[in-house]
This record gives C-alpha cells, sequence and structure tokens, in this order.
C-alpha cells in the first residue's frame, strides 16, 4: 500500500506555464506536496486514499487576491441609508458597520466565508480587515478561523486616521503585533501584511510611521488604490499629488504591496506600478455595484503589471468573478472580443504568481513539488478540450459547475459536497445568525 493520495481518471488542467491539459494521466500527492503527475498507466500499486475523478476536472485550488471577511454579517441588512456615491456608501454601511463589529463578529464573518471558500474552490485567500471598535486580537480571531478551516489566508489590520489617534494606534501595533507573530512562527497557511486603507483616510504623519514600521519589518502593503474617483481629488486637494504618486514618494509601492483596484489610474500612476514591480488588483463585481467604474486590464498587463484578481468580498466563487470581469471588459472597451486572455491571465496565471511572492512557494499550479492545493469540478466536456480550448471550456462551462471536492496541503477539506473538517456547519450557521442579529441590533 503506497502513502497519500491518488486521483485518477480526471482531466488534469495543469494551470502551469505553458497551460497543459492532460488525458489519461493521474496525480499522486504525498504530504503536503503534488508529488508526481504520469501517465495514469504508470500507477499499478494501491493507494491509502484513492480519488475516481471520472467525469470531472482536476484544478489547482483557486486564489482570492483582495477579501474583506469582515462583511460577511451584513448580508440582508437593510438598514443603511440610500447612497448616492461611493462616499455614501463608506459612510451610510461600511464604517457603520465596521465601528461596531466585536471580536465574535470577527470570528464568525471569518469562519463563514471560508466554510464558503472550500464549498467553491477557493484555496488562497488575501484578507483585509476592519474593526476599529475592536482591534486588538482581531487578527487572531480571523487566524482562528483559518486554522479551523484549513485554508491559506494572508492577513493585514486597515489602518486609517477616519476614527482618531488612539484608533490609529491601535491599528499600527496590530498590523506590527501579527507580522512579528507569523515572522517567529511561520507556516504556509498564514501570512501577514501591513494593511492600509486608502490614501483618502490616512495622514501623512500615520503614512511614514507605517512605512517605517513595514521596513523594519521588511513587509509590504495592502491599501485601496484609487478606487474611486473621490480618492484622486482628495489626495490632491490635500496632498498636491495622484494617489499613487503619493504612495510612491512616501514608499508604500514594491513587488510585495498590493494596491487593489486602480480604477482611476493615469498614465504616468501606472508607469510607477510598472517601475515598482507593484501588484494591482481587479474587482470587478464590486466596482460595478458600486459605480465606481471598470479598471483597464488590459493596459495594466499590456504595460507590464501584474495584475490579480480579488472579490472585493462580493464572493468567494473566483469561477464567477472571471466572469463577471470578461463582461466589464468588454463593456469598458466597447468590444466583445477584447480581454479575453488579460482576464483569463488575471485568475489562472497571475494569482498564483502573487501568492507565491508572498509564501515563497508554488501555489495555485498543478506541478510536482508545488503545495497539494487541488480542486475537482464535474465536468464531461461536449466539446474537444486541450490545451487551446481549455480557457473558453474554464469561463463558459466549467464556471457553471459546483465543486466536488476540495484538497489543500494534502488534506481533503470536502468530498462529494461533504466537509470533511471538524466543523458542525449547520451549528455554526446557527450561531452566526444569533451573533447577527446582535450586530445588526448595535447598527
Amino acid at each position: 500500500m503506497e502513502k497519500g493520495i491518488l486521483i485518477k481518471n480526471g482531466v488534469i488542467i495543469t494551470m502551469d506555464s505553458p497551460n497543459k491539459v492532460l488525458h489519461g494521466y493521474a496525480l499522486h500527492i504525498l504530504d503536503d506536496k503534488i508529488n508526481r503527475i504520469a501517465p495514469q498507466a504508470e500507477f499499478s500499486a494501491k493507494y491509502e486514499h484513492e480519488i475516481d475523478a471520472n467525469c470531472n476536472v482536476v484544478l489547482p485550488g483557486m486564489i482570492n487576491a483582495h477579501m474583506h471577511f469582515y462583511s460577511t454579517l451584513i448580508r440582508g441588512l437593510g438598514k443603511a441609508y440610500p447612497s448616492r456615491d461611493f462616499v455614501e456608501i463608506l459612510e451610510n454601511l461600511w464604517w457603520r458597520l465596521d465601528r461596531k463589529l466585536e471580536l465574535e463578529d470577527t470570528y464568525y464573518s471569518a469562519l463563514i466565508m471560508l466554510i464558503q471558500a472550500i464549498r467553491n474552490g477557493t484555496t488562497t485567500l488575501i484578507d483585509h480587515h476592519a474593526s476599529p471598535g475592536h482591534i486588538p486580537g482581531s487578527l487572531d480571531e480571523i487566524e482562528r478561523a483559518v486554522k479551523q478551516t484549513g485554508l491559506r489566508s494572508s492577513l493585514c489590520y486597515e489602518l486609517s486616521d477616519r476614527d482618531g489617534i488612539n484608533i490609529t494606534e491601535e491599528g499600527l501595533a496590530e498590523n506590527v503585533r501579527f507580522i512579528q507573530k507569523c515572522q517567529k512562527e511561520p507556516n504556509d497557511y498564514l501570512k501577514a501584511m501591513f494593511g492600509l486603507h486608502a490614501s483618502f483616510t490616512i495622514g501623512d504623519d500615520t503614512m511614514e510611521r507605517a512605512v517605517d514600521l513595514a521596513k523594519k519589518y521588511n513587509t509590504g502593503f495592502h491599501v485601496h488604490t484609487a478606487e474611486a474617483e473621490s480618492d484622486q481629488i482628495h489626495t490632491m486637494t490635500h496632498h498636491g499629488k495622484r494617489v499613487v504618486e503619493r504612495f510612491h514618494d512616501v514608499g508604500v509601492l514594491g513587488p510585495n504591496t498590493i494596491c487593489a483596484h486602480c480604477v482611476h489610474v493615469n498614465e504616468h500612476e501606472i508607469e510607477l506600478l510598472k517601475d515598482t514591480d507593484t501588484i494591482a488588483v481587479h474587482n470587478p463585481q464590486s466596482n460595478m455595484n458600486n459605480a465606481v467604474g471598470i479598471a483597464d486590464i488590459v493596459t495594466l498587463q499590456q504595460k507590464g503589471i501584474l495584475v490579480g484578481l480579488g472579490t472585493d468580498a462580493m464572493t468567494v466563487n473566483m469561477l464567477e468573478e472571471i466572469r463577471v470581469a470578461m463582461w466589464a471588459q468588454h463593456l469598458k472597451h466597447a468590444n466583445p472580443s477584447e480581454g479575453f486572455m488579460e482576464v483569463v491571465n488575471t485568475l489562472f496565471n497571475n494569482n498564483s504568481k502573487i501568492v507565491e511572492r508572498f509564501w515563497g512557494k508554488k501555489i495555485g499550479v498543478l506541478k510536482e513539488g508545488a503545495l497539494a492545493d487541488v480542486i475537482l469540478i464535474p465536468y464531461c466536456p461536449p466539446t474537444p478540450l486541450n490545451d487551446e480550448t481549455a480557457y473558453g471550456h474554464l469561463v463558459f462551462g466549467i464556471s457553471q459547475g459546483a465543486v466536488d471536492t476540495t484538497i489543500v496541503g494534502g488534506k481533503i477539506l470536502m468530498q462529494h459536497r461533504i466537509l470533511r473538517i471538524n466543523i458542525d456547519e449547520a451549528e455554526v450557521n446557527a450561531r452566526s445568525r444569533e451573533v447577527a442579529q446582535r450586530l445588526w441590533d448595535r447598527f
């Protein structure tokens, strides 16, 4: 009896460079890594665990490059005033919410979304947290949920001056504390970044202190960047420069920094992102929901910027997000043929490159030696599925299926749609409803 997991009879889509579609191959997982991918006939032994992937595609786990777990418990709440623009959305809904969050809210917000991530085959999430009423220990609550579910996540606290100096100090301290913790106890499941909210809510002194601390601990930033035109107007009015220019001048940009959104960046700002090798992350559903515009990810990638795909908490289903990204670029460029490969690249190529910068290991590809994050989606292709047609099948066919199996680091978290983790999902949802009701009462 051979050790590990053998996945057989499926169609393997590697998402490596170049992407390969492998028929008649099997994939062997040993410990936390992919040990071997080879013709199925070469695996004649019996294995500890064998998964029959007949009429399934075998894919790497999906990656969400910009997420807000804390927004989970807002689902169904109708207490916010109608908002006419992005700033009013923040003032009427999100900033009212995050000020009311307590530590238990933070924990259940993360746990619910992480369970949903397992169900949707999203195995790595880069989160951006805010709970100004209860900051100390908030990242530990998210960490607790991450460990319970067995997924991978990068965490940070959203530093801002909008709630006063005491909250600013707590935000600085929470980022530093968690960065130190992750550096002292390194593992392949939890990473830390330094969180910033946005240019328009952070003064010069706070931003300079954050940059000094990030340099001290050798970490990058996760920051909302030119999400709405109002961010640019505020930054020009108060600082005499545009958002990316300000970030560049103070030292925020760099290869380990994520600039989320980048909807309203001009040519000079794009050059600064390129010159500093800064990451941009596109969040199309959120941008259109907030009516702030659509980022030109075609131009960003043509200029050589690494552009990933996030959801900004609208979903944890990355195959849903990529379809919206496709239609958004068609609309942006008024051309139904524009942007196909640029959109595909964000999720299936670039997100893997982004995560590799932070983890230092291969994640998001099926290749020997990569971390064993693997998902199975039922799909019997009605047309030829090969190297040339794979992305078309993913966007227009495979994306419509429900994930059957989710494996992270060689551990089966879900199989045949049944969770294999030590969590009672119904009990978690019941408790979450109680927690949410109390939050709504405070809201």
